[in-house]
């Protein structure tokens, strides 16, 4: 069975590569070809291809933006991202946003190949440790966030957060709207509910359950 695959970057020449690259696999069909985010989702929702391969810089909407919108209209096509670089945010968010591939750009030919195939077929492509590795984080930020929604208050869950991010009880106050103490009494009642003793044992509880 031919594979439909649509092609989105903002670089004419890569593009060029690509579909040169394809024309000569007889089981890859190059269905279109974008140049940003807001021509692909469209031509994604025309052609529904069976996979797209898009960059993640994108003019219009990025990568991560096409695949969130694809992901919330429920689109049969699978995504597979292509990056210059594995930044490890961009990563979460991509696999947050149901992207089954990602490959770096400098990658052998022959291996955007393999990926658009094994994708095809279901499976996912995370070529690189620290891709696995930034899967694996994700799985436990997000197993940590469920076992402090069982402890926590969303407001304690959220100061939590913002400790972690390094942020001071004042610009915590700033932020939410709320005076300094009420950021020391919510935090009180995070220490004595996660039985820890201060500011640091929880900046150390955050590092270890992977919250920062």
């Amino acid at each position: 069975m031919t594979i439909r695959l649509l092609i989105a970057d903002s670089h004419p020449i890569l593009l060029n590569g690509l579909e040169n690259l394809f024309a000569e696999i007889p089981d890859i069909q190059v269905v279109g070809r974008c140049l940003d985010g807001g021509t692909t989702l469209e031509k994604v929702r025309a052609l529904l291809p069976d996979i797209l391969l898009l960059d993640i810089r994108m003019p219009v909407k990025n990568g991560i933006e096409v695949a969130r919108e694809m992901q919330y209209e429920n689109l049969p096509t699978r995504v597979v991202v292509l990056t210059a670089e594995l930044d490890e945010n961009q990563l979460l968010d991509a696999i947050r946003a149901g992207v089954q591939g990602i490959i770096l750009k400098e990658m052998d030919p022959n291996l955007f190949i393999q990926c658009i195939r094994k994708v095809y077929s279901g499976e996912q492509w995370l070529e690189r440790g620290s891709t696995k590795l930034a899967l694996v984080k994700m799985l436990r930020m997000e197993a940590s966030t469920r076992e402090l929604v069982e402890h926590l208050t969303p407001r304690e869950i959220e100061l939590v957060k913002m400790v972690a991010q390094g942020f001071q009880n004042k610009s915590i106050a700033a932020q939410l709207f709320i005076s300094e103490g009420t950021v020391k009494s919510h935090l009180h009642k995070v220490y004595e509910k996660l039985n820890l003793h201060g500011r640091l044992s929880l900046l150390r509880y955050a590092q270890q359950k992977g919250l920062v």
